[in-house]
């Protein structure tokens, strides 16, 4: 890979801050610049074991703010654009959609614009041939809708079917993105994601929840009968696959990264709950850091579990066919899901001071 310099929107939140750490420790010598809003999932702390890297810059900014983004890329001498920003938590796109607009849909033509005129508009005013670049949009697997249980997985020919303001905001950025490369010749790449966990997710997420949950001994709460489906994708097997498009993949297409891990929500939960209460059995030294943990003490997480009424308009299943990203890319993950698993319940329990602060807050 040449050497980079590169815009991360949305580096401060989960999959964005895990990318910047993977990049700096795997690509040393290029230059990355974070833009962050910091609302309320973004959080600077994630981003503190790299904040003396000289390769590193934070800016606190939105990304709605084309002359900032166009002064960041100029300035900066930015040749890549790697667009994680994006408000996320369908619950929270179905009680107030609007930031979901304007940050998914309208913070995404934002970049676009600021993207098209300093590395094709202000090269060709000058009679100078558009500055070599890279627009790597990241979005998911959402956008295809929902599938039936034996129906075959989403691939990048599936036709767009999004049920949430959410994932409908989503496609409208992804369409975005395929519009400036076919009209005005932007290098464009989009990935679509399976859901991804790790360190750094936010504790509202499914996985995360399960964790601080059972360490605070509060409910579990399953939407509806917690059948539903989901491919999981660890954090940083997603980075790989990033880094494999920007390397490989060709300019106006299209990649599905995932993880053939699916897994419905229920069993997901009491398989952590089973680790935790393992982990407290295992090592009795927990019990003193977390003594709010009576049910994985006592080796009974899952009673924690609760049924709540199921979300409106809940997709039922989401599966990934990454059979383009492999062949093409070469790509695959690294993790298993047991291995991720662990991995990410040993981060939470390791970090509680990064997630309690979140709780405090919020």
């Amino acid at each position: 890979m040449e050497s980079k310099r590169l815009l991360v929107t949305g580096g401060a939140g989960f999959i964005g801050a895990n990318f910047v750490h993977y990049w700096l420790k795997n690509h040393p010598n290029d230059k990355v610049v974070v833009l962050d809003a910091l609302t309320y999932a973004g959080n600077i702390s994630s981003l503190k074991l790299v904040e003396n890297n000289d390769n590193y810059e934070f800016i606190h900014g939105d990304i709605c703010d084309t002359e900032l983004v166009e002064r960041t890329l100029r300035v900066k001498k930015l040749d890549v654009i790697v667009h994680f920003a994006a408000e996320s938590h369908v619950d929270r796109s179905i009680s107030g959609p609007d930031a979901f607009i304007e940050t998914n849909i309208i913070g995404t033509y934002s970049l676009l614009k600021a993207a098209k005129k300093v590395w094709i508009d202000e090269p060709k005013a000058d009679n100078r041939s558009a500055i070599s670049h890279r627009f790597h949009h990241v979005s998911t697997d959402e956008v295809y809708g929902t599938l039936e249980p034996n129906a075959p997985a989403f691939t990048e020919d599936t036709a767009y079917a999004p049920n949430s303001p959410y994932s409908a905001s989503k496609a409208a950025s992804d369409h975005l993105v395929r519009a400036y490369h076919h009209t005005y010749g932007m290098a464009v790449t989009t990935s679509n994601c399976s859901n991804n966990y790790g360190p750094y997710h936010f504790p509202e997420k499914l996985i995360p929840l399960i964790i601080t949950n059972v360490l605070q001994n509060l409910p579990i709460p399953i939407y509806g009968d917690g059948q539903q489906v989901r491919d999981w994708l660890y954090v940083e097997d997603h980075a790989r696959g990033i880094e494999k498009v920007l390397d490989k993949g060709i300019v106006g297409e299209n990649y599905n990264i995932g993880g053939h891990n699916e897994w419905a929500n229920l069993d997901i939960v009491k398989l952590i709950c089973a680790k935790i209460d393992l982990l407290f059995r295992d090592k009795p030294e927990l019990q003193s850091t977390y003594p709010t943990a009576l049910s994985a003490i006592e080796g009974e997480s899952a009673n924690l579990i609760t049924y709540v009424e199921d979300r409106a308009g809940h997709d039922r299943r989401y599966a990934i066919d990454a059979t383009k990203t492999t062949l093409e890319l070469g790509y695959k993950p690294v993790e298993s899901f047991e291995s991720g698993i662990e991995k990410t319940i040993a981060w939470y329990l390791e970090n509680s001071r990064w997630w309690e602060e979140i709780l405090e807050r919020n």
